[in-house]
């Protein structure tokens, strides 16, 4: 029984707890509505309702939910739902920020009612010691996630009522200062295990590794390498390690549950406590016919490497691409056998139809994909692979090819999307495979990972390589590039694409990496926020929504450096006089 299956059946008690803002648009999930807080803690069965009200925030927007938003470097939205940070006409009084802030807070709120009040209620001393352990895990869960973009924000550490939030913002460094202590709490605590066996009824809840994990991460921002590198260390001495197997098989339901998985959000086949990820990543030949909502940058999957770790480039596939338009060079990308009527609108939009093979055109063109790394397959859809996908209760193998022609169920079997006129890389990676693997396009059973072990690896060897270059650093990269089949880094043959023997080019390889493992988590975004590279490497001038070929659908722009410093919401400013707007921006 999963965690979150244990929520729903503890029935519908809730406590009052304060909340920023109008509740209308947050998915209320939890027991938390009619219960006051003085009565909420009087019997244990109630204190485990109050503490798994703080878990279900994962299902609240911004938090666990809806990580696909900001996935800036491997998504991009179509332009019916352009991105707003893609954009750069982003103002303080967007619903972005106020969501975000006040959705976090409702979760800080959530995890102060629980830490005050545990004791109250009829606990032996080793739960007691466990619970508040989680509460404070989230806690400080929460306060990361609001200082990694607003740099520091009003701190409240004892339950609050609306009239009481008063307080201006506490500065970036005593925000950290907070959330080390919480987690430090949380690893110190006895009673609080180390890990979870996958199969138990426990699984899911906080254990001292994901404490160990979280602190480290935050020890990466602030740039306390040693400090760091421990951490991610005891991560590995508690038992998680690398999923032994294929990348793709990582993110399905049958390995939720592996070693590899620290902390993650729980999910189950049933309205409310499902994932909408295989919905929003999905296309039309998806179980329930998912939306493309969020497509694939083509930048992105451009910057794969070879599978000899060099760098791709498509004048080595197909001589002269770069120079072409892109609108020519579409030619590459179209199907076998097109009819006279294909051929004549394609080469009326552009197309250098004098390079088209009627008879091997697809062939020439997978010839690009075959010799990659691997996680780009798995990642992705690619112009002619394969997808198994589903019409009602029928399962199907679809291929995405151009120009569409489709049929769900009967030859040629294209994947069917919202955007059939454009061709598009899609998602591969949380999307739901045939008729029988998901319960509903809405809320899919996929577990979605928050912290994995291949992030602690990767964080590790950042934090080494930024104290000196190090073989230690390069072989914790290797553990993630042999598990994903990638070649191996190396630093002694420095005629071969997979040498590195210094401290800069390893930073950007381990960045690299991390792009290229993390895509479409919700990690990438925190990553270049940190790094302060996503104006550089996501919204760079020519950046945007592109076809496959590279022809721009929509232009991203950057708005400017003080979108690494979010502003406060102008509702929460217009609530608290006490909140001075951030340098930048204006209410």
């Amino acid at each position: 029984m999963k965690l979150f299956k244990n929520i729903i059946c503890l029935g519908a008690a809730s406590v009052m707890l304060f909340s920023t803002g109008c509740r209308e648009d947050l998915m209320d999930l939890s027991p938390y509505a009619s219960i006051s807080s003085g009565n909420m803690w009087t019997t244990e069965n109630l204190a485990d309702q109050g503490v798994m009200g703080i878990y279900n925030m994962l299902f609240y927007g911004y938090i666990g939910a809806d990580l696909y938003v900001f996935e800036s470097f491997g998504v991009s939205s179509d332009c019916r739902d352009q991105q707003g940070l893609m954009k750069g006409n982003l103002t303080a009084g967007s619903g972005m920020f106020s969501t975000y802030w006040r959705n976090h807070y409702e979760g800080i709120h959530r995890a102060n009612d629980a830490i005050a009040n545990l004791s109250k209620a009829p606990l032996s001393a080793a739960k007691l010691g466990r619970l508040t352990a989680e509460a404070k895990f989230f806690r400080a869960f929460f306060y990361y996630k609001l200082n990694m973009v607003f740099k520091g924000v009003p701190l409240y550490l004892e339950p609050t009522e609306l009239e009481e939030l008063v307080k201006g913002r506490e500065t970036e460094a005593k925000i950290w200062e907070v959330v080390i202590a919480d987690l430090t709490d949380c690893i110190n605590e006895p009673n609080l295990p180390n890990k979870y066996a996958a199969g138990s009824s426990d699984y899911g809840r906080i254990t001292k590794s994901a404490a160990y994990a979280l602190r480290g991460k935050v020890y990466q921002w602030t740039k306390e390498w040693a400090k760091a590198d421990a951490d991610f260390a005891k991560v590995g001495e508690m038992g998680h390690s690398l999923f032994d197997g294929d990348y793709k098989q990582l993110f399905k339901e049958a390995n939720e549950q592996c070693d590899e998985m620290i902390f993650s959000m729980q999910c189950i086949g049933q309205s409310g406590y499902g994932n909408t990820f295989s919905f929003r990543y999905g296309s039309r030949v998806v179980f329930e016919q998912g939306w493309n909502t969020y497509l694939a940058s083509t930048d992105f999957a451009d910057s794969y490497e070879c599978a000899d770790g060099s760098k791709f480039n498509w004048d080595d596939y197909l001589p002269g691409y770069s120079s072409m338009t892109p609108a020519a060079r579409s030619v590459f990308f179209l199907r076998d056998n097109m009819t006279e009527k294909e051929i004549t609108n394609l080469k009326n939009a552009g197309a250098d139809m004098s390079k088209y093979l009627p008879t091997g055109n697809e062939a020439r063109i997978l010839k690009a994909y075959a010799n990659r790394d691997p996680r780009l397959t798995k990642t992705l859809i690619t112009p002619y692979s394969t997808f198994y996908g589903a019409s009602g209760a029928n399962s199907y193998t679809y291929t995405l090819r151009w120009p569409y022609r489709g049929a769900d169920t009967a030859e040629p079997f294209d994947v069917r999307t919202d955007t059939n006129n454009r061709f598009y890389y899609l998602f591969r990676k949380f999307v739901a495979e045939g008729a029988t693997e998901i319960a509903s396009r809405n809320y899919s059973q996929i577990d979605i990972p928050l912290i994995r072990y291949a992030d602690v690896l990767l964080g590790r060897a950042e934090a080494i390589n930024e104290q000196g270059f190090s073989q230690t650093a390069v072989d914790l990269v290797n553990q993630v590039r042999q598990r994903a089949g990638a070649a191996l880094l190396q630093t002694t043959d420095a005629s071969k694409p997979t040498y590195v023997n210094n401290q800069a080019d390893m930073r950007e390889r381990i960045r690299n990496e991390r792009r290229w493992e993390f895509a479409a988590e919700g990690v990438n975004f925190f990553d270049e926020m940190r790094w302060r590279t996503l104006h550089e490497t996501k919204v760079k001038p020519g950046s945007g929504l592109k076809q496959v070929w590279g022809e721009n659908q929509y232009t991203d722009s950057w708005g400017g450096d003080h979108y690494y410093n979010w502003p406060i919401p102008t509702a929460e400013c217009q609530m608290n006089e006490n909140l001075v707007q951030v340098e930048g921006w204006i209410n």
